[in-house]
C-alpha cells in the first residue's frame, strides 16, 4: 500500500488565486485604446471643473464691496408716517426753574442744617436753623413794650372819661380837656407802635429758620455750621442752600442758525443722557431763546422731558434728537434714502439698487431732506437696497459684493 502525500502548501494557494480570477475572452476584454480614451474623458472634466471653480472665486474677488441700506417707504394710506430724525446734538439736563438759592434775611450764626445733599423736600419744610436767641430776647422786649403801651393807654383813657363831665359842668377849662385827648390818642398810637415792632422782630424770628419755597431737591449744602451768614452779599455770600425742581426738567442744546429752519415750537424730541444711553425720554420743543449768540452763531433750545424719572440730575450730559414726520405726496410713492445714496452725474441724481448681487442704475427725484436722509420720488421702492458710501467705478449691471453679507 502506497503512503499518502502531504499537500503542498504553494499548490493550494496557487490554485485558491486561479478560482479568484475573472475569466475573460476576447470579445469581453476592453481594449487597451478606448481604457487610455476613458481616462482622459475624465481628466478632462475634473479639469473643467477646477478651472470653473477658480473662475468663479476670481470673479467673487474682484467685485467690488459695497455698503448698502435699506429704502423705506411712505405711507400712502393717510397713516402717519414714522418719525424721522433731523438734527441731533450735545447738551444738558437742566431745571424748568433753573436752581434756587436760599439765603438768610437776617443775620444769625448757622445752628444745624435739617436736610442733606439729595433730600426731597415739599414746599415749607425746615432746612436750616439759626442761633435764634438775640431774636427771641427782641419778641419779648417788644412784648413787654406792647403791655406798658396798653397799660398807659388805659390810664389815659380813663382820666378823659373823668375829665370830660367835668369840663361839660365848668370846672376844668376846654384847654384841660384838649390836653386829656391829645395824652389818650397818643396813648393809643404807642399801643400800635409796639404792635408793629413786636410783629417786626417775629418776623425776623421766623426768618432764623429757613423753609423750602418749593418742592425740589437739595443740591448742595453753601456754608458750614458755626458760620456767621448775613443777608446779601457779594455773589450771593448769604447763600446756605442750592435746591433745584426735579419735577419739570428739561433738555438745553445751542442749535446753529443754518439749522433753526428745521425747528418749531412743540417738535418731538428725544433725551438720552449719557450716563444712561439704554435710557430714552420722550421730549416735546417748549422754548425757543430770542436772541442768537453772536459769537457762536448758536440759538439755545429747551426741550420739557415729558417723564422724567429718578436716574435724571440737573447738569446732566445727555444727547438731544429732535424729530420731523415726512409727509407723503398725494398721489404716494415715495421713499426715504439715506442722503449718502442720492448720487448726482451730468444725467441727473440717481441711485445704484442691488438686486440680485448686481447693482442697477436708478434714476431719481430728491425732494425735502430730513436729517440724514433725504425723500425722494420715482424708481425706487420700500424694501430695495441702495449703496451707500463711496463706490467709485460701478457700471450698470456689475456684479458687486455687499460687505457684511456672504
Amino acid at each position: 500500500m502506497t503512503p499518502e502525500r502531504a499537500p503542498d502548501p504553494g499548490e493550494e494557494m496557487r490554485r485558491n488565486l486561479e478560482a479568484l480570477r475573472l475569466p475573460r475572452d476576447a470579445a469581453g476584454a476592453a481594449p487597451a485604446h478606448r481604457r487610455r480614451r476613458r481616462g482622459l474623458v475624465v481628466a478632462a472634466a475634473v479639469t473643467l471643473l477646477a478651472a470653473g471653480g477658480l473662475a468663479w472665486r476670481l470673479a467673487a474677488s474682484t467685485a467690488p464691496r459695497v455698503e448698502v441700506a435699506g429704502v423705506t417707504a411712505l405711507p400712502a394710506d393717510g397713516s402717519e408716517a414714522p418719525l424721522v430724525p433731523v438734527i441731533s446734538g450735545a447738551g444738558y439736563v437742566v431745571s424748568a426753574d433753573r436752581y434756587i438759592a436760599i439765603g438768610v434775611r437776617v443775620a444769625g450764626r448757622i445752628d444745624r442744617y435739617l436736610v442733606e445733599e439729595g433730600d426731597r423736600v415739599q414746599a415749607g419744610d425746615a432746612l436750616v436753623q439759626l442761633d435764634a436767641r438775640e431774636y427771641e430776647s427782641a419778641v419779648q422786649r417788644a412784648e413787654a413794650n406792647l403791655g406798658l403801651a396798653r397799660a398807659d393807654a388805659r390810664l389815659q383813657r380813663a382820666q378823659l372819661a373823668r375829665v370830660e363831665p367835668l369840663a361839660r359842668r365848668g370846672i376844668v377849662s376846654r384847654d384841660e380837656l384838649d390836653v386829656q385827648r391829645a395824652r389818650t390818642e397818643q396813648a393809643a398810637a404807642r399801643v400800635a407802635q409796639a404792635e408793629a415792632e413786636l410783629e417786626q422782630v417775629r418776623v425776623a424770628l421766623e426768618y432764623t429758620t429757613l423753609r423750602a419755597p418749593r418742592s425740589g431737591v437739595i443740591l448742595a449744602k453753601l456754608k458750614e455750621v458755626g458760620e456767621i451768614a448775613v443777608p446779601g452779599g457779594f455773589s450771593g455770600s448769604g447763600d446756605l442752600i442750592r435746591m433745584a425742581n426735579l419735577e419739570d426738567l428739561r433738555g438745553q442744546v445751542d442749535v446753529t442758525e443754518s439749522e433753526l429752519a428745521k425747528l418749531r415750537q412743540g417738535q418731538r424730541a428725544e433725551v438720552v443722557p449719557d450716563a444712561w444711553p439704554e435710557a430714552r425720554y420722550a421730549a416735546h420743543v417748549v422754548k425757543l431763546y430770542p436772541q442768537v449768540d453772536r459769537q457762536k452763531g448758536t440759538l439755545r433750545v429747551e426741550v420739557q422731558i415729558e417723564k422724567p424719572d429718578d436716574r435724571l440730575w440737573p447738569d446732566m450730559s445727555a444727547r438731544i434728537t429732535f424729530f420731523e414726520r415726512p409727509q407723503a405726496p398725494a398721489g404716494g410713492g415715495a421713499v426715504l434714502v439715506p442722503q449718502a445714496a442720492v448720487r448726482r452725474d451730468q444725467g441727473g441724481a440717481f441711485a445704484w439698487v442691488v438686486a440680485d448681487g448686481r447693482v442697477r442704475r436708478t434714476p431719481v427725484a430728491p425732494g425735502a431732506e430730513l436729517g440724514d436722509q433725504v425723500q425722494v420720488a420715482g424708481g425706487l421702492a420700500g424694501g430695495q437696497q441702495v449703496v451707500v458710501g463711496d463706490a467709485p467705478g460701478l457700471e450698470d449691471g456689475q456684479t458687486v459684493t455687499v460687505a457684511g453679507g456672504r
